[in-house]
């Protein structure tokens, strides 16, 4: 579902597989999902920042959002009603044959976004 059209080769794969062999992989994943949906609590240190965002303040930095079209978590529809998040320059790019893996399935779309913000 993350990225169905994503045709990738062994090499990449083994990379990227490289990334799970880490002992507290599952536990941080799936702390991050129940924080997400406030099932469980956040790292107090950082709570005043967290509390700040959940007020969702207008986002006043240029912005450059990247939508993989073929993102089957993530539809495309999801992401057409933030602009009005953001009150500095925004820009949103939807990127055809592409999923949810934007740096790795589209570098130099991702390469070109970066760029245009520095």
């Amino acid at each position: 579902m993350w990225s169905p059209t994503w045709r990738f080769d062994e090499a990449t794969y083994a990379r990227t597989a490289a990334s799970f062999d880490n002992p507290d992989f599952v536990e941080v994943v799936i702390h991050s999902y129940r924080h997400r949906y406030a099932l469980a609590p956040g790292d107090p240190a950082v709570e005043h920042i967290e509390r700040r965002l959940a007020a969702q303040p207008p986002i006043t930095v240029p912005t450059i959002v990247l939508h993989g079209h073929d993102n089957g978590v993530s539809p495309v529809a999801g992401s057409e009603r933030h602009a009005r998040h953001f009150k500095g320059p925004y820009e949103r790019r939807v990127i055809d044959g592409v999923g949810h893996n934007l740096p790795q399935e589209a570098p130099a779309e991702f390469a070109a976004a970066v760029l245009a913000l520095v």
